[in-house]
């Protein structure tokens, strides 16, 4: 759908909020194309003046897909194209995190890589296609079973009902709350795992930050490719949060600086060409080149609103298949490798513990799920 943006300094964009009658100073301002204006409004507002469904068909669906990440629409696509009507929540965005991404260069079958927005919106489209329904908006609250059935309730006091449901809801990786560097995501400053981008950064100034083993991991990825990374860790020791082979590795590498008691706090415009790095005891500051900035910090999944019933790690990711108690037991009686221990419910992508967290991994993951949603709806 096309659109515009107009700031509202600019004489055009005074010029609109005069014909709409809108107030400056409730902003932002958004006029549809058939003249309704709407006043600071929320995502769900905007999706429903543009058509977009915000609640659930209140009609019993085959299997509910929670999240529109990369396997949440993988799971769809295969969903509707075996007979099955799919339903795809998404509180958010469509393409997860992946949609942030500037240039996805490791998926198969675009060897000059796609943009995330671009392979979302392929993905999205493809589903949609076929017959699977989005729904935009509502957060899930809750998940219960009801006989064969399966509840999603949501925040708008609406609900999914299913045979069975899959859990794509992803996860969010950990800010470093600073708005210049956060601005720059997709432009030089990343969350999440280095792999995708490390070729583009041949022969550049790197920095990585983080202190766990996936902060380790990426700086020795980085360091194949870059001409200097440096590992900025808040604490003084990388011993405490970093496994000790990582740390033997880190410390031998010639093209890893590891700086302690450092963090980023500041960047450039448009596009990240220097990093501004405080000394957290001293509190001094300097401002160094940087063609790319990687955050790994940690990662939370989107489980905090599932039962006890649907078991999961100490970090919060979902159990499932061989990881569940009772072993490789399938809850349907199977041997279904992405069952949770509520029977039924299904989990794939970066919300799964064991999970790659890859682009290609998810979308995977969300067409195997699919054949086993079709197993147990077999049984059911």
């Amino acid at each position: 759908m096309a659109f515009d943006f107009l700031d509202v300094s600019s004489e055009e964009g005074r010029a609109l909020l005069r014909e709409v009658g809108a107030d400056a100073g409730a902003l932002p301002v958004v006029v549809v194309f058939d003249g309704r204006v709407l006043r600071d409004p929320s995502g769900v507002e905007i999706a429903g003046a543009l058509g977009i469904r915000t609640r659930p068909d209140p009609r019993p669906y085959d299997v509910t897909v929670m999240g529109a990440g990369p396997a949440g629409p993988a799971a769809a696509v295969y969903g509707v194209s075996e007979g099955l009507r799919t339903a795809v929540l998404e509180a958010e965005a469509i393409g997860g995190q992946a949609g942030t991404s500037s240039l996805i260069r490791n998926y198969l079958g675009f060897p000059r890589g796609i943009a995330g927005a671009d392979l979302a919106q392929r993905a999205y489209e493809q589903a949609w296609l076929l017959g699977a329904e989005f729904v935009y908006g509502p957060r899930a609250v809750g998940l219960r079973a009801d006989g064969e059935m399966r509840v999603v309730s949501l925040s708008d006091g609406s609900a999914s009902i299913s045979r069975a449901v899959v859990l794509a809801t992803g996860v969010t990786y950990r800010r470093i709350g600073v708005p210049s560097l956060d601005a720059l995501i997709g432009a030089g400053v990343f969350y999440g795992a280095a792999a995708p981008e490390a070729q583009a950064m041949a022969g550049e100034e790197v920095y990585v930050v983080g202190g766990a083993n996936s902060a380790g991991q990426a700086a020795l990825h980085l360091a194949r490719y870059a001409r200097q990374v440096t590992l900025l860790v808040r604490g003084s020791s990388l011993a405490a949060t970093m496994s000790d082979y990582l740390v033997r590795e880190v410390d031998a590498a010639a093209d890893i600086v590891v700086r302690h008691g450092t963090e980023a706090v500041g960047g450039g415009e448009g596009r990240l060409t220097h990093l501004v790095v405080r000394d957290r005891g001293r509190g001094h500051t300097e401002t160094v080149p940087a063609a790319g900035l990687f955050v790994l910090i940690g990662a939370e999944p989107h489980t905090q609103w599932l039962p006890d019933g649907v078991e999961r790690d100490d970090a919060g990711y979902v159990l499932t298949g061989a990881d569940r108690r009772g072993g490789a037991a399938s809850a349907s009686g199977g041997a279904h490798l992405f069952e949770t221990t509520l029977p039924g419910v299904f989990a794939v992508g970066d919300v799964r513990h064991g999970s790659v967290k890859r682009v290609a991994s998810a979308v995977g993951e969300g067409a195997v799920a699919l054949r086993m949603v079709h197993d147990h709806l077999g049984q059911a």
